[in-house]
């Protein structure tokens, strides 16, 4: 597998793209690390804490978000330069069909085959708009070329 394949991507936007996805995900994992924070008040010692289940999920969390939000973001910010958008309308469309392909159908079935309760459908879509739209947007505001000498 070569790397000449693989569009460059300036540092700068994938850590801040990378800083982004992470928040808008640390969101939907707030009773995760809200649970970790009450066991962490209820032990003795932070070894113990550390060795706790509660602990061990928050890491896990905190690992995958922040390593999935960079490769997402490198996935996005190569999207918006091999298709040379350069307007944050462009952007907000290129945004909204990555939503279109990847939330939409799982969204139909938490609605008619999960039968899942509305609230968490609606967080989750928000969620995953933030994820994509507003990604697609502040990478393209914020730029993805490298910088050239």
């Amino acid at each position: 597998m070569s790397l000449k394949y693989f569009p460059s991507v300036s540092p700068s936007a994938i850590a801040l793209g990378t800083a982004f996805t992470h928040g808008t995900s640390l969101l939907l994992s707030a009773p995760i690390f809200g649970a970790a924070y009450d066991r962490s008040k209820k032990v003795d010692t932070p070894e113990e804490f550390l060795k706790s289940k509660e602990a061990a999920g928050a890491l896990a969390v905190w690992g995958s978000s922040l390593i999935g939000g960079a490769a997402k973001t490198y996935a996005v910010a190569a999207l918006l330069q091999s298709t040379g958008t350069i307007s944050q309308k462009g952007a907000i469309y290129l945004g909204a069909l990555l939503f279109a392909i990847g939330t939409v159908p799982g969204a139909f079935v938490n609605v008619f085959a999960e039968k899942r309760p509305v609230e968490y459908i609606l967080v989750k879509v928000v969620s995953e708009l933030l994820d994509t739209v507003g990604l697609a947007t502040v990478l393209n505001w914020w730029g993805t070329r490298p910088e050239t000498v």
